[in-house]
């Protein structure tokens, strides 16, 4: 006589933050924004993680001295003029002119760039804001050359990272360090501060392989206009400027984005993506399949 084990159904999954759906939608944040016990160990002082925690973001005037940014600088214009780099898949290249948009896992990529993904005053800053052990959820370099360098639209991290990632909570954190110097008028970085504590749920379903059309020009997890007029009327909009070697850290929830750059001051960045080793990425949320690992990493081992 044969024996069958008898399979049980997997429990259906609570999605805490639904998007993607038929219209837009307003989800109170359910989880911290600091996520350590007050007086937790690490680089950033606790006066500054109350900023971050109200605010959603922290401008740090100076992480890297200036001879660090020579030599980060100096690997990223390797980088980009190796052709080799330049026809991996992780290379986005930017429609209109053909240049080098952004190099994603860099950190593999680059023994350079390795280093800086485990300094202390990076991986640490992402500790003491997580309250755990983390992994390298996703890192880049963003190029952005003069006259007519595309911007990225506001949109909120988190929102993609879970529908199409499958990152179950906001247990993520951004820090954007800045290669050459972010002026008014070269298309820097914009927040909402106070955006974080809502989760705005996009409308429209996720189209199979999005992320290859999203990393040129996002079309889907796009607020609307309706949407982003409110959230800038009830939040403000703050750009960034400073020196190369600033650095910018932002929680995965905050409504961002970035305008064009028509002068002819380049602005790039190195942007590292740190999540929890607690929140580690499942199966997307909203998307019929996953992002290839180089957007969204499923190696969860935590940074040493």
């Amino acid at each position: 006589m044969t024996t069958y084990a008898r399979t049980e159904p997997h429990p259906p999954r609570t999605d805490l933050y639904p998007s993607r759906g038929a219209a837009e939608t307003i989800t109170p944040r359910r989880d911290p924004v600091v996520w350590s016990a007050p007086g937790a160990p690490g680089p950033v002082p606790v006066q500054s993680l109350l900023t971050f925690e109200r605010d959603g973001f922290l401008a740090v005037d100076q992480l890297l001295a200036p001879d660090e940014v020579g030599s980060y600088q100096a690997e990223m214009e390797r980088l980009i003029a190796d052709p080799a780099v330049r026809a991996d898949e992780r290379s986005i290249v930017e429609p209109q002119s053909g240049k080098v948009r952004s190099v994603f896992e860099v950190h593999r990529i680059s023994e350079v760039f390795a280093r800086l993904v485990s300094d202390e005053r990076l991986v640490g800053a992402a500790r003491q804001i997580l309250g755990s052990d983390v992994y390298v959820h996703q890192s880049r370099i963003n190029v952005k050359p003069g006259f007519g360098a595309s911007g990225f639209y506001w949109h909120s991290d988190f929102e993609t990272w879970h529908a199409e990632d499958g990152l179950p909570n906001m247990r993520t954190v951004s820090v954007s360090v800045a290669l050459t110097e972010n002026h008014d008028t070269n298309g820097g970085l914009m927040i909402m501060p106070g955006s974080h504590r809502s989760f705005l749920g996009c409308a429209g379903e996720t189209p199979k392989d999005n992320y290859k059309k999203s990393l040129q020009m996002q079309d889907a997890g796009i607020p609307s206009d309706e949407a982003l007029t409110e959230l800038a009327g009830e939040h403000g909009i703050k750009l960034f400027t400073g020196r190369a070697g600033s650095a910018t850290w932002f929680d995965c929830n905050a409504m961002h984005g970035s305008g064009d750059n028509i002068t002819p001051f380049p602005r790039s960045n190195v942007f590292i993506v740190f999540n929890s080793v607690e929140n580690a990425a499942e199966e997307p949320f909203a998307a019929p399949v996953r992002r290839p690992e180089f957007i969204g990493a499923r190696d969860f081992t935590p940074v040493r």
